[in-house]
This record gives structure tokens, C-alpha cells and sequence, in this order.
């Protein structure tokens, strides 16, 4: 008797995943399995604890082995709640108990920049290219599901941040592919049914129920409503739009980056009136492009951001700088404009 069609739907999913991990980082024509441990690539799941992430761990902890691939665990212990480190312990043994090694708690200090969530996230990434770096890890697995991937497109629909926001989140994504998410075609409940049908412990976030959050109230709140109001099909119908999203964006990026070089002068700074003449979501690619190479943080550079600094090419009427964020100014100079740092 097979494994629950949950097990294996998430199993599946991992195995693509570390089958294009193998296909790689392992030496040209030799067989994964053949390839000493010491050189077999590392892949490490980011848990938490709760049922998305116990999926994945005990998932990979099944795939890795048979695949001749190491595979590790790191659970990041934000500090945000009284008895964190504790539970973060747990994660640890927990991981320990599927076999996984290394496994290793990481602990952050979370800031205050972009919001809680935000300032959560941004120390949670940064603890896992840490570990990432440290143990020289191939990949780190997340386990975001199709769910988590209809929030984020509602999220980004609301900041109002164009198609790239709508987009929502990579199948895999940081620097050189690091981090991939098997489960984005899976929903929430599948891990869920996964973990008790394998007798995982799970450990529920009460933040992730918390209405202080934006993503708990549109999760207990904003998708409910909208499923009762349009019916079921909902998060697939998001999730769907979030890949098509992601082709469109994709293909104006790629067009932007051509276009760029095409639109500077001689000395490299943008000409207006060639800017002028790009479709408007490739000039506004192009902006965005170089405030980043100006300094300006691309998580801290909005639409609003470059809709005003496109008004220098649109709108001209001898306004003055614009500021963005890192400190960064964009002004027209002589049918130029000239990005820098301020």
C-alpha cells in the first residue's frame, strides 16, 4: 500500500526540486548516487515548525537519501514571543529526528524598517544566506503553498505596485537560484493532511492569527470573503495569475534591459526624448533600473517613486529633483537626466 495521496503529492514536488538541484551542481555525466557524500550537494529546508514546513523537512528528509543528496535544517528563532528559543529547540529535534544533518537554530534581532512583517522577513532571509554561506548549501527549500502565493498577489494588488507585485512569489528566486519552493502549486491544506497522516507534530504560529497582521486578517478575513462572494476557485484563479504575471514581467524586464543601453548617450546618461519614445512599462523599467544603480534599495522604491520621476520625460514643465529613497535624486539636466546619488 502506497503512501496518503498528500504524502505523496508533496514528496513529488520535492523530488522535482531536488532533481533540478542534482541536474546543477553534480559533475557531468555522473550519477547522483554514485557521487561521494563529502561532494553531493546540500539542501537545506528553512522550518519553522509549523504543518507547510513539516511537510517539506519530513519530505526531503525522504527524497534526499535516495537521491544521494545531503539534507539539512535551519529554523530561525525571531525573538518575538516569550519561550522562543524553546520552540526553536524543538524545531531542532524534531529535524534531528528525521535524519537531518546539519540542523541548527538561528536566532535574529528583528528591526523596525518596512513594518514587523517586513523587518521579520528581511531577518529571516538574512539568517538563512547566512547558514546558506556557512554550510555551502546548493539550495534552501521554503515552503510557501498555492495559498501563500494568493495572499501575496492580493498584498501586492493593494499596494497598487504594478505586475511585477502581482507577480507574486518565484518558484525559485535569490541569488544564483538559492531558495525554491516546491509547493506553490499545493495548497495548504495538503501539508496539513500530510503531516497527520505521518503523525508530524506541528506547531501553529499565533501570529499567523493575529488580526495586527496584515497577512493574518487578509488570510482569516479578506480571502474568506472574497470566496464567499465570487465562490471556490478563488486562490487557484490568483495563483494563476501570479505566473502569468510573472511571464509578462519577465518579458518587459527583458525588453527594458535591451532598450537601456539604447537610450544613453555617449557619455552613458539617459536621453529624454529617446526615453520619451519607449513604451511607457518599459521607459518606467528602465527608471527603476537606474535609481537601483544609483543606490536607491529596490525594497524601498515604489510606483509612486518612478511614476515621478517618469513625469520628468512625460511631463516636463522645469520641475525640480525628485528624491527617492537611499538618498538618491533624479533631475533633467540639458534634455538629459542625470540620476545620483544626492
Amino acid at each position: 500500500m502506497g503512501p496518503h495521496p498528500a504524502v505523496a503529492a508533496i514528496r513529488l514536488a520535492v523530488r522535482r526540486v531536488l532533481h533540478d538541484v542534482l541536474n546543477e551542481h553534480s559533475a557531468p555525466h555522473t550519477a547522483p548516487h554514485d557521487a561521494p557524500r563529502a561532494t553531493a550537494p546540500l539542501v537545506l529546508v528553512a522550518c519553522s515548525g509549523g504543518a507547510d514546513s513539516m511537510a517539506l523537512a519530513s519530505a526531503l528528509a525522504f527524497e534526499a537519501p535516495k537521491l544521494g543528496v545531503r539534507a539539512g535544517g535551519v529554523t530561525v528563532d525571531h525573538g518575538l514571543q516569550p519561550g522562543s528559543d524553546l520552540r526553536a529547540a524543538d524545531v531542532v529535534a524534531r529535524l534531528a529526528a528525521l535524519r537531518l544533518d546539519p540542523v541548527e537554530s538561528a536566532a535574529v534581532r528583528v528591526g523596525r524598517d518596512g513594518g514587523p512583517e517586513a523587518a521579520a522577513r528581511d531577518a529571516r532571509y538574512a539568517a538563512l544566506d547566512a547558514a546558506a554561506d556557512r554550510h555551502g548549501a546548493a539550495a534552501i527549500l521554503l515552503g510557501h503553498t498555492r495559498d501563500d502565493q494568493a495572499e501575496t498577489v492580493l498584498l501586492g494588488l493593494a499596494r497598487g505596485s504594478g505586475i511585477r507585485s502581482l507577480s507574486g512569489m518565484a518558484a525559485t528566486s535569490g541569488v544564483g537560484g538559492r531558495y525554491r519552493r516546491p509547493f506553490l502549486q499545493l495548497d495548504r491544506q495538503t501539508a496539513r493532511t500530510a503531516c497527520m497522516a505521518q503523525s508530524l507534530p506541528v506547531w501553529d504560529d499565533p501570529h499567523n492569527t493575529d488580526p495586527a497582521y496584515t497577512r493574518s486578517r487578509l488570510r482569516h478575513e479578506g480571502l474568506p470573503a472574497l470566496e464567499k462572494a465570487l465562490g471556490k476557485g478563488v486562490v487557484e484563479a490568483l495563483a494563476r495569475t501570479a505566473q502569468l504575471s510573472r511571464d509578462d514581467a519577465d518579458a518587459l524586464d527583458t525588453w527594458a534591459a535591451q532598450a537601456e543601453a539604447a537610450v544613453r548617450d555617449p557619455a552613458g546618461l539617459l536621453e529624454c526624448a529617446k526615453l520619451y519614445a519607449l513604451p511607457p512599462a518599459v521607459r518606467r523599467r528602465v527608471l527603476r533600473r537606474a535609481a537601483i544603480e544609483a543606490g536607491a534599495p529596490a525594497g524601498s522604491l515604489f510606483a509612486r517613486h518612478i511614476e515621478e520621476v517618469d513625469r520628468l520625460i512625460t511631463g516636463w514643465r522645469g520641475q525640480g529633483e525628485i528624491n527617492l529613497p537611499g538618498r538618491v535624486v533624479a533631475q533633467r539636466q540639458g534634455g538629459r537626466l542625470v540620476i545620483r546619488q544626492g
